[in-house]
């Protein structure tokens, strides 16, 4: 089974970009996305950004994880 996280991107640069996952903030890959920008909320896998999500989509994924706890 793969696992995505949803994170909100704080910064970007280039093909790089800073996101904050859950509190945990990771450098992870933007390659594979354009337009991203500081407030878009993306799904990162084995750390790349592998597609951007609306607020929503996070909110609906982080109350998933907490149900496994």
């Amino acid at each position: 089974m793969c696992v995505g996280l949803s994170a909100k991107v704080l910064t970007v640069d280039k093909d790089t970009m800073i996101v904050d996952a859950g509190g945990a903030k990771r450098k992870v890959s933007a390659a594979l996305l354009n337009d991203l920008r500081p407030g878009d909320f993306v799904m990162v896998h084995a750390g790349a950004a592998i597609s951007k999500i609306t607020d929503d989509d996070s909110d609906e994924s982080e109350n998933v994880w907490e149900s496994f706890k």
